[in-house]
């Protein structure tokens, strides 16, 4: 008689979460102001103001768009305004920054809407591995969020974790 094979993970009391799950699917987009600058240095407004008036905005039709300049140049706080508002019919986010802090903007976003209930006595594995960008800081939001109303938090995958947080009785 063969030895049944028993899933002892599927038969746990553990709670896998993956924050890949509540990723945007949305199209990401960095817009460089360095091609919008006036000889490569700096931002001159009556030049910027046409070049806005004349670009197609319509392409950032519900996609997430980070802003910013990767050339070492003078750009005014009133040009990330003014893309932002240029931007806002269409896109779905703006965010001054990299495409990471836009990620990161978005999981902060998702994060605080969680409904906390749902991991209430729960013992949690945070799932670390993946296809999708989910930064760091996503991490530690969710353990800042979740910590209080969880029994357990670890992190991993249920055959090999590490111990973040046990509530103490």
């Amino acid at each position: 008689m063969a030895d049944e094979i028993v899933n002892k993970v599927a038969n746990s009391a553990l709670f896998p979460v993956n924050l890949e799950d509540y990723y945007r699917a949305e199209r990401r987009i960095f817009i460089d102001l360095k091609d919008w600058l006036y000889e490569g240095i700096m931002l001159r407004e009556k030049d910027y103001r046409a070049a806005i008036a004349e670009h197609d905005f319509s392409q950032y039709a519900d996609a997430y768009v980070a802003v910013d300049c990767t050339e070492d140049a003078i750009v005014p706080t009133w040009a990330y305004m003014l893309m932002a508002s240029s931007l806002a019919p269409h896109a779905k986010k703006v965010v001054v920054g990299s495409l990471d802090h836009l990620e990161s903007v978005l999981y902060q976003e998702i994060i605080d809407d969680l409904d906390v209930e749902e991991f209430r006595d729960q013992r949690i594995i945070l799932k670390g591995c993946g296809d999708k960008p989910v930064p760091m800081d996503a991490f530690a939001a969710f353990v800042q969020k979740v910590q209080p109303v969880a029994k357990s938090i670890m992190f991993g995958e249920p055959c090999s974790t590490v111990p973040v947080f046990k509530k103490r009785a």
